[in-house]
């Protein structure tokens, strides 16, 4: 990194990326007052932490760390909420037929039951699916701010939107 003023490196580093930092914060705390804690814990971070950074995807690099803090967060507030899953979840290989029920899924719900949804998903499931969905981040971008491989990635998104398909579905909110 340049030897540019420590601020003018946080603006052009950080800040065009805080309303994505909120909102990764926001849907892995579950509501609005934790997710500003987090937020600004990881803006303090990645403040103290900008000589780490090395150029590339600042986007990454900011998520990456809002992620950390968040889930460092949950445990310490809400441990029962990180859930551990297991090496059968590479095993799970994304199905395109899916993905195009998961795409008719949320065009058909209300958006009421479509928060509830994503908010019953456990907290790995709905990190994968809010950065991908929501974020438009590629694979190899979540699977690097997750420190995670990408077929676990993968396989995160696919369980993620067969849970999220399955509770609209409960609810009848969806026509297959």
């Amino acid at each position: 990194m340049s030897a540019t003023e420590p601020s003018t490196q946080f603006e052009q580093i950080v800040m065009p990326h805080l309303d994505a930092a909120y909102n990764l914060a926001r849907w892995l705390a579950g509501n609005d007052h934790d997710a500003e804690d987090i937020a600004q814990e990881a803006s303090l971070r990645a403040f103290r932490f900008l000589g780490s950074f090395r150029g590339g995807n600042s986007r990454s690099w900011v998520l990456t760390i809002v992620r950390n803090t968040a889930f460092t967060w949950l445990k310490q507030n809400r441990p029962q909420a990180v859930v551990s899953i297991g090496d059968e979840e590479l095993n799970t290989i994304e199905d395109p037929a899916a993905l195009k029920n998961h795409s008719s899924a949320l065009h058909h719900a209300d958006r009421d039951v479509l928060h509830a949804a994503l908010e019953s998903l456990p907290v790995e499931f709905r990190e994968a699916l809010i950065l991908r969905e929501l974020e438009g981040l590629s694979y190899k971008e979540i699977a690097d701010i997750a420190d995670v491989p990408i077929g676990t990635v993968m396989s995160r998104l696919a369980r993620a939107r067969k849970q999220l398909q399955e509770y609209l579905s409960q609810k009848g909110d969806v026509t297959k």
